[in-house]
């Protein structure tokens, strides 16, 4: 079984397309090599985000680093 530890150029632009659709005022999200940075200036929105990233189904697992 491969196992792979990245998200593919497909998923990462559908996660960010997907951002964007959601009309976030102040985050920023940007592809870097194989994974996905969001920005923003809150935690709250910060929070947000990863609360409507974990509600939907992209067929990988998500894992969330460092949020200041």
């Amino acid at each position: 079984i491969p196992i792979t530890q990245a998200i593919d150029n497909d998923t990462a632009r559908k996660i960010v397309k997907f951002l964007k659709d959601k009309g976030y005022k102040k985050v920023q999200s940007q592809i870097q090599g194989d994974e996905v940075r969001v920005s923003a200036p809150s935690r709250d929105e910060l929070q947000a985000v990863i609360k409507d990233l974990k509600a939907e189904d992209w067929g990988i697992e998500l894992k969330f680093g460092n949020y200041r």
